[in-house]
């Protein structure tokens, strides 16, 4: 285990919980940037937008021209599949204790309009959405590593 690079979680000593660190999501493009709120409203596409159809991510994957829902494995998860379960005490004093926390983080773009949430949405719209956060959850509760699943939306 890489602690500078690999998903992890680490003891503390002080409460024995333990709080998952994953330091390669330093990487990611996006680092905090605060932007005015606008008044005019968003354009239905963007053809600067990472999650839009038929652009190009920040890795260089290419999305479909998908026309519902959309979903993908996150570019910048916070957990990785192949990640080891492996146990490392630095030290061996127990001050710094990580082990290896796989996992699974996906995307899911609710509509292919980028101009639309899920506030803006009508009822008709937000049901394929309920629809594909009942079949992720499915899938994903059938994975034998994976002990807790949390949907929620990231805007």
């Amino acid at each position: 285990m890489r602690l500078t690079e690999d998903p992890h979680r680490r003891l503390n000593p002080l409460t024995n919980e333990w709080v998952l660190v994953s330091p390669h999501r330093a990487t990611r493009p996006w680092q905090g940037e605060v932007a005015p709120l606008g008044t005019a409203g968003e354009p239905a596409y963007d053809p600067s937008c990472y999650l839009c159809p038929g652009n190009a991510r920040v890795g260089g994957t290419r999305n479909p021209a998908y026309t519902s829902t959309f979903v993908f494995d996150n570019d910048f998860a916070a957990l990785k599949a192949a990640t080891e379960p492996e146990r490392l005490d630095v030290g061996g004093r127990g001050l710094l204790v990580a082990q290896g926390e796989p996992g699974v983080c996906r995307v899911i773009c609710f509509s292919p309009r980028h101009d639309l949430t899920l506030a803006t949405m009508s009822a008709k719209e937000i049901e394929p959405v309920v629809q594909t956060w009942m079949e992720q959850f499915r899938e994903l509760d059938a994975v034998e590593n994976i002990n807790h699943i949390q949907i929620f939306e990231n805007r």
